[in-house]
């Protein structure tokens, strides 16, 4: 069923994606053509999306945090990954304003969509992101490790102490700290 939906998909205008995207008309015919090569049909299902991302991380499992990934390019739930999903998510990543890579951000770690971030949900973000590391890191990352980032996103981010990150306390904290604020910048200038 989706293979035949692949088969059939064809890319929203350039000139609507020009309209959507920070991206030039250059830049998207040239993501389109690296698209293109790394899946042919158009469409790209989780399990592609995973074994492509995880060529990056050879040294570890990145399949979980893969899974995260997926979910947050995956705007219309659909189960498969398209061109305009992809550039869409990379537009905001790449150019987006501060706001919408933070909301961008905060949708990643809230895993059940439900507008906040619970220790649960971070903690299953932080162990992707140590499993995905591998174990080969110097130094050696200890097994609490992640439990610990987690620990300390909360004693920064919630501000409250109601146990959850909202938004708003997500955004404040993020703006407030120039370390985030600088490694949001980072890529500004990639393609």
């Amino acid at each position: 069923e989706l293979e035949l939906a692949a088969a059939r998909h064809q890319p929203e205008e350039l000139e609507q994606l020009l309209a959507r995207t920070k991206f030039s008309k250059r830049e998207l015919r040239s993501l389109y053509r690296g698209f293109k090569s790394e899946c042919p049909s158009g469409l790209v299902d989780e399990e592609t999306f995973t074994l492509i991302y995880s060529r990056f991380f050879p040294q570890g499992d990145a399949s979980t945090y893969a899974h995260f990934l997926f979910d947050a390019f995956d705007a219309d739930r659909n189960g498969a990954l398209c061109f305009q999903d992809f550039v869409l998510g990379l537009s905001v990543l790449l150019r987006g304003t501060v706001q919408q890579k933070l909301q961008w951000a905060f949708n990643l770690y809230d895993i059940n969509k439900d507008g906040c971030i619970t220790k649960e949900e971070m903690l299953e973000i932080m162990k992707s992101i140590y499993d995905m590391m591998g174990r080969c890191t110097q130094p050696a990352l200890r097994d609490c490790a992640p439990a610990e980032h987690v620990e300390l996103f909360f004693q920064k981010m919630d501000r409250n102490g109601d146990g959850v990150v909202t938004f708003e306390e997500f955004l404040d904290t993020c703006l407030k700290d120039e370390d985030i604020m600088s490694s949001m910048r980072i890529f500004e200038d990639v393609l």
